[in-house]
């Protein structure tokens, strides 16, 4: 599909750029924490060499996770070793607390840490759903699992992504941070299958929408006989709908594409550049005059100018209706 001149790699950067953003921000939703989107993606293009003007203060804790996450998917050839975990570790949490408690950082949890459980609950009725194999055996299995992630084979890597992430979140080998660190794991095997450091499906924005089936199908692996085959199912299935997601992704970035290679080739003031801008991100509503002028800071009179303008270059549309009432939306690129 030719967008006359809009570069392909610019498109396929974008999708990248949002692709990781879900991930990095979706994987932390996963475990109750909120990440700023905004900060999110300016980390990654900055460590990814993208000019994208965004915001330049960026959270330590947020470009720790950004760090692991591209390590995880720039870096999938490179063997996993214990160092790289640690460093993972490391990053997730540069402040060495998690919340409001001291936790062990770039190491594996300690024996006085106590057992490490997953439990529900009201206190002193709690349900252990889960619990970890103690501290003093994670080394001999860390082994294994690292010698087993390392060795080429005829497993499938898909497959072997959905046993690197049950395997990896059982073991449970740090005091904090197993569920994002799992889900990079899957991320190197997903990008070894794909033999590409491209993004183009969040598998844990999908997981994060499915969030109850994601624990429920990991805790009926825990909990009964260690038969994973509901759990390697779950995964297969749910990586099927986070790709099929991405057909949506894709067509909101050629939308985005196709409506400022119009906008650009026009001769488009500051102003309704950056009402552009606003309308693609996730503008809540429709345009009025009272709205373009608080966001653009100008009058309405310029408001009503800048308005018509775009009207007449095809770039807005108005809906139905007139009046005090009168509003716009941007022409999608197949409707002028």
């Amino acid at each position: 599909m030719e967008l006359q001149g809009f570069k392909l790699h610019h498109l396929q950067e974008e999708a990248n750029l949002v692709t990781l953003t879900a991930e990095v921000v979706k994987s932390s939703a996963i475990e109750g924490e909120t990440l700023d989107p905004e900060q999110v993606r300016s980390s990654i293009a900055r460590h990814l060499g993208m000019d994208i003007g965004g915001t330049p203060h960026i959270a330590r804790h947020i470009d720790g996770m950004v760090e692991m996450m591209l390590n995880a998917t720039q870096h999938y050839s490179e063997p996993l070793t214990e160092d790289r975990l640690f460093g993972w570790h490391a990053a997730l949490f540069p402040t060495g607390r998690s919340g409001m408690r001291d936790i062990t950082v770039g190491a594996w949890r300690p024996p006085e840490g106590g057992p490490m459980q997953v439990v529900s609950g009201p206190m002193g009725r709690e349900k252990v759903h889960f619990e970890a194999p103690e501290a003093e055996r994670i080394q001999d299995e860390m082994t294994p699992f690292l010698e087993w992630f390392n060795t080429p084979s005829k497993l499938d890597p898909v497959l072997k992504a959905a046993i690197a992430h049950f395997w990896f979140v059982t073991i449970h080998p740090f005091s904090d941070g197993n569920g994002r660190m799992a889900r990079a794991i899957a991320e190197i095997a997903l990008a070894r299958a794909d033999e590409s450091m491209e993004r183009y499906y969040s598998m844990s924005a999908q997981i994060e929408s499915e969030r109850n089936a994601y624990y429920d199908s990991l805790k009926n692996g825990q909990q009964m006989t260690l038969d994973i085959t509901r759990w390697v199912v779950w995964f297969l299935e749910c990586l099927g709908r986070a790709i099929d997601d991405a057909q949506n992704t894709l067509a909101a970035i050629l939308r985005k594409a196709r409506i400022w290679e119009k906008a650009n080739a026009l001769s488009i003031n500051p102003r309704q550049h950056a009402i552009i801008t606003r309308l693609l991100d996730h503008f809540q509503g429709n345009l009025n005059t009272s709205k373009y002028a608080k966001l653009a800071k100008c009058s309405s009179d310029t408001a009503l100018r800048d308005i018509r303008d775009l009207l007449d270059m095809g770039i807005l549309i108005q809906n139905r209706g007139g009046g005090r009432s009168t509003n716009y939306r941007l022409a999608e690129p197949d409707e002028t």
